[in-house]
Formats: C-alpha cells, sequence, structure tokens
C-alpha cells in the first residue's frame, strides 16, 4: 500500500491540526483535515471590519518560540514589533516600563518610573540573567507554584506584583491573579527576554494561513462537524461515516471520544472589544497596563486599520478584559469607555465589535514542554494534539501537532494495525 492511500483524518484545523499535517506530507503521506468552520486557524483568527484588522482576542506571537522558527517564515509574515515594555496607567497618571538592555529608549522612563523600586528593577535584570542561563528543559522540571508565589520568593515588591506583573501577565494567562504555574511565567519569560512580541501586520490569522499554503498535498473537508470518534471510524453530526486507518484528534478531545467525556478540560475566557477614538493612542509600539483593581479593562493595543493615515484621524485600539463580569454588551462598552477616558486619555468615537471568547486558553496544571510521540497515542488508530496536551502556548500547539503525527508515522512504520484493516477500506 503506497503511503499517499493511507486514510489519515485530522480532526480540527488549527495550529496543531495543521502542522500535524505538515509533519505526515514530509513523510509522503497525504492527510485530511476535517474543520467544522469555514477556514483554518481554530483559535487563531482575525476578521476585516470596517476596514480594521480585528483578531480574534489580543494574541502575540513571541519570535524566540522554538516551534515557531522552524515552522515559520517570519519575513514573509510582516512582522510588527513591540518595544520590550509596557505604559502602565494608574490612578496618578502614566508611566513606562521596559527592559533597557533591548531598547535603549527606555532606559530614562524606566529608571524615572514610579512602579516599583530601584530593587525591584534590579531584581528584574537579575531574573532575566538567571532564566537566560536556564534551559527550557530545566523550567518544565521544576516543582510548580503559582507565579504569585514565585514572584514573592523571589523579592518583588507588592508594588511591582500589583501594578506591573499582574495586569501584565494578566493578559497573557488570562486570569488576574497569577495562579497560573510558575513553569509558565518562567518560560514565557524567557521568550520575551530571547525575542520580540510581535503580531503579523494583517492579523494573527496569517499564521495559519501561510501553514495552510505549505501544505501540498493536504485536503479538506469545511463546515464539516464531527459528532464522535470510534476506532477506524468517525462518525460526522450529518449521519454520515468516514472509515480511517489514523485519526489525529486535534481539537478538544472529550466531546468526541466517548471514553475521555469524564474528563473535561477548564477553559480561561475573555472578552475583546474593538473601538475607533477620537485622536491616536501614541504608544502604539507599547502594550497598555490599566493597573487598577477596581477597573475592567487589563490591557489595550493599537490595532492596525487598513485605512490610510491620511484618510481619517479615528484609530482603532483594543481592550482586553480578563476578569469576570455579568454586565451586558451596553453596559461593558460604556464602562471600558469610561476607563479609557479617565485613565488613558482616550475618548471612544464609536464601538466596532467585541469579541466574548469562553474558549480562549486551557486551564492545566503539572505543564509540560515536551512529549514522546508515543505519548499522544490515545488507543490503536486514535491520537490527540493540541496546546491542552502541553501547555497554553502557540509553541505547544506546534510541537503537540508534531509530536501525535510522528506518533502516526512510528506507528506506519513497525507495520502495525494498519494492514490487518486494509480490507475493510476497500
Amino acid at each position: 500500500m503506497n503511503k499517499s492511500e493511507y486514510k489519515i483524518h485530522i480532526i480540527g484545523g488549527g495550529i496543531s491540526g495543521l502542522i500535524a499535517a505538515q509533519v505526515l506530507e514530509n513523510s509522503g503521506y497525504h492527510p485530511v483535515i476535517i474543520e467544522a468552520t469555514d477556514r483554518v486557524g481554530g483559535r487563531v483568527k482575525t476578521d476585516i471590519v470596517e476596514d480594521c484588522v480585528l483578531d480574534h482576542g489580543f494574541q502575540v506571537l513571541l519570535t524566540a518560540y522554538p516551534a515557531a522558527k522552524r515552522y515559520l517564515d517570519y519575513d514573509a509574515l510582516t512582522l510588527q514589533h513591540f518595544l520590550p515594555g509596557a505604559q502602565i496607567f494608574t490612578d496618578k497618571g502614566s508611566t513606562l516600563l521596559g527592559d533597557p538592555l533591548r531598547s535603549i529608549k527606555l532606559l530614562l522612563p524606566t529608571l524615572f518610573s514610579n512602579v516599583g523600586s530601584i530593587a525591584d528593577k534590579w531584581k528584574v535584570l537579575r531574573l532575566n540573567r538567571l532564566l537566560k542561563k536556564t534551559e527550557i528543559s530545566e523550567i518544565f522540571e521544576e516543582k510548580e507554584e503559582t507565579t504569585l508565589s514565585f514572584l514573592k520568593k523571589f523579592g518583588f515588591s507588592e508594588t511591582m506584583i500589583n501594578h506591573f506583573f499582574k495586569p501584565f501577565f494578566g493578559g497573557i494567562f488570562l486570569e488576574a491573579n497569577l495562579q497560573t504555574s510558575s513553569r509558565m511565567f518562567k518560560f514565557v519569560y524567557k521568550m520575551f527576554g530571547e525575542g520580540n512580541a510581535a503580531i503579523p501586520k494583517k492579523g494573527i490569522e496569517q499564521i495559519p494561513i501561510q501553514l495552510k499554503a505549505n501544505l501540498k498535498f493536504t485536503s479538506f473537508k469545511y463546515h464539516t462537524r464531527v459528532k464522535y470518534i470510534e476506532e477506524q471510524k468517525i462518525v460526522l453530526e450529518n449521519g454520515e461515516d468516514i472509515k480511517s486507518h489514523f485519526t489525529i484528534v486535534a481539537t478538544d478531545p472529550n466531546v468526541l471520544i466517548p471514553n475521555l467525556r469524564n474528563q473535561e478540560i477548564t477553559w480561561k475566557s475573555c472578552d475583546t472589544l474593538y473601538f475607533k477614538t477620537k485622536g491616536e493612542y501614541r504608544n502604539t509600539s507599547l502594550i497598555g497596563l490599566i493597573a487598577q483593581d477596581s477597573t475592567l479593562i487589563n490591557n489595550i493595543c493599537s490595532a492596525t486599520s487598513l485605512e490610510d493615515d491620511a484618510k481619517t484621524s479615528k484609530k482603532v485600539v483594543s481592550v482586553t478584559v480578563v476578569k469576570d463580569h455579568q454586565l451586558d454588551l451596553e453596559e461593558l462598552i460604556q464602562q471600558v469607555s469610561a476607563e479609557l477616558e479617565r485613565y488613558c486619555n482616550i475618548q471612544v468615537d464609536h464601538f466596532i465589535k467585541r469579541y466574548e471568547i469562553r474558549k480562549a486558553l486551557p486551564d492545566l496544571s503539572n505543564i509540560q514542554y515536551e512529549m514522546l510521540p508515543s505519548e499522544t497515542q490515545l488507543s490503536s488508530s486514535i491520537f490527540l494534539a493540541g496546546d491542552q496536551q502541553l501547555n497554553a502556548s502557540l509553541n505547544a500547539a506546534m510541537i503537540s501537532g508534531e509530536r501525535a503525527a510522528l506518533g502516526v508515522i512510528n506507528t506506519l512504520e513497525k507495520g502495525l494495525i494498519v494492514e490487518e484493516f486494509t480490507s475493510e477500506f476497500n
């Protein structure tokens, strides 16, 4: 049987599924991606509304991610890089805080910033040096504790934690109290220190678009929802059965595989709202943080408009809310608009769109960086991929997809399972 004749299906056209397809193609297989929506990307998607580029939630690519460097062409993505720091807004005004070793323009603002003491700023540099010398594998072998516990033990002041770490990493981890694993904090902090945070000029969906464009022998079934999966069979919601030698589940497997339905994944949620403003959010290369316990807004960012700057004085900002709230849309818009004006001196011209993302990031414990291909195998013909298998990151999504595909390839190379079922597929 030729490699291209094996029926290998990937459920989910997100980052994990696309990487799995690429690895299979590289070994001569022709997989099929089954995707419930109208396009690839999964949680990594972008819309164009009112000539504005709106990502589904504020997402950045950390260019130091090892897997991203293997699979992405950064130059082709036309990345817009953030400066290594943040503009922090409090009821006392705004200040800049950043890494002057990576951007000299942040030296004086950071030295004179009222966020954190001189001792805090020295500890930031010490943490940078410590993590630069620490291998990723070592980070994920360390004992887990909460990020908040680690920061306190490291000696950071309450002011530094509350005014910088909580809003900055709260926006990354999508939780306001830094209960995320210290392994994840150290990994992400290391990635920030060794590369840049960036967004493709045309939106974060350019990443899956590029990955899809690299695929030459993969076919796609869009608008196709899977009801459940059994050994060597995929049952669609329309009642159709698809025979499959191997199936890689690159989405939440618990709703598709009967014996996993008591192991549901817990998800973190967030709101992202886009506005056109009267005038410009000036520090467009810095993430803005509102460091107030009483506010809903966690972070703000200048978003991309496809309109020529000469045509309009109105600019686009995205606002991310990670705190729980019971506000309806109108109340949410009113409160966020009021906070933008009070703390950031940004006046809203009009609201564009809200993304209420209920499954933004998996909420995981005992997180890992790596896994063996054999560890992705759930049964003789079913393999699991997705960032929920390792840690909540684009890097983990890529690694898990790669490992699941290698698990299938290794099984085929060993001559296991498939040949005895070949007659059933003919």
